[in-house]
């Protein structure tokens, strides 16, 4: 077999922000600027998934049923409401089509 000519990478930028970060890499391959065949499998058992803190007004009725189901399943309710938003987002996903932000916004 022919050996293949070692393909020159890019140079990754810096980035001032996650953000930006994340859009650059939206709008660009990796294999441009990383020889994945030098991967390797790597485990970070420690990772947390990045959160932020809001607040949220709920029906005081609303929250006590909460809390009850919580409650019920031993677990604490603000896990609970989140488990539930996640399953919430995963049917929306599934049941409606995303619709672009332009078509969103001329409705």
């Amino acid at each position: 077999m022919a050996m293949r000519a070692a393909r020159k990478l890019r140079r990754i930028p810096r980035f001032n922000s996650e953000a930006e970060e994340r859009e650059f890499w939206e709008t660009h391959d990796s294999v441009d600027y990383v020889d994945w065949s030098k991967a390797r499998v790597v485990r970070f058992p420690n990772l947390q998934p990045s959160t932020a803190t809001i607040s949220l007004r709920l029906p005081q009725g609303m929250l006590e049923e909460l809390k009850v189901l919580a409650n019920q399943r031993d677990v604490p309710y603000q896990s609970l409401l989140k488990v539930f938003l996640a399953e919430r987002l995963v049917r929306e996903r599934t049941v409606r089509p995303r619709v672009s932000r332009r078509r969103a916004v001329a409705k």
